[in-house]
């Protein structure tokens, strides 16, 4: 079986959160999908799982967090600067909050950050591994 990651996200409100997460460009796989769940595709091998809080706790008895809280960053790779862009103001204009942290811009390298709905934190980032520049340590 190829190696998979299902990100596992608690959220307040299952249908915002999933025409959220469709605005970005993810995809809703109805085969995982219901009243409690829905699984959102982001490629082949990365799913996000949103899950009412009631769901979530069937998991976990672990408090789940505010909003105004940051536990992780989710990192998603872009084919260009203008797609990490594009997904900051499409987030902002489907209940996320952009630019939560600096923007970075190391020339081969450039992400910014957002938060969805629930304020779970992401950073959408594009890199051309060509321009790299070379590891102090290789020398």
């Amino acid at each position: 079986m190829e190696k998979m990651i299902f990100v596992n996200l608690p959220v307040a409100d299952l249908k915002a959160s999933t025409a959220f997460y469709e605005a970005l460009g993810f995809e809703n796989n109805p085969q995982f999908t219901d009243e409690t769940a829905a699984c959102m595709v982001w490629s082949e091998a990365i799913y996000v799982m949103l899950l009412t809080h009631d769901k979530w706790r069937t998991f976990t008895t672990r408090p789940i967090p505010p909003a105004t809280s940051s536990e992780v960053a989710l990192c998603v790779s872009c084919d260009n600067r203008e797609t990490v862009d594009t997904m900051n103001e499409i987030a902002a204009k489907n209940g996320g909050t952009k630019d939560i942290n600096s923007k970075q811009d190391h020339g081969f390298m450039y992400s910014r950050s957002f938060a969805d709905p629930d304020g779970h934190v992401w950073e959408p980032m594009w890199m051309d591994p060509m321009a790299i520049p070379p590891c102090e340590d290789a020398k």
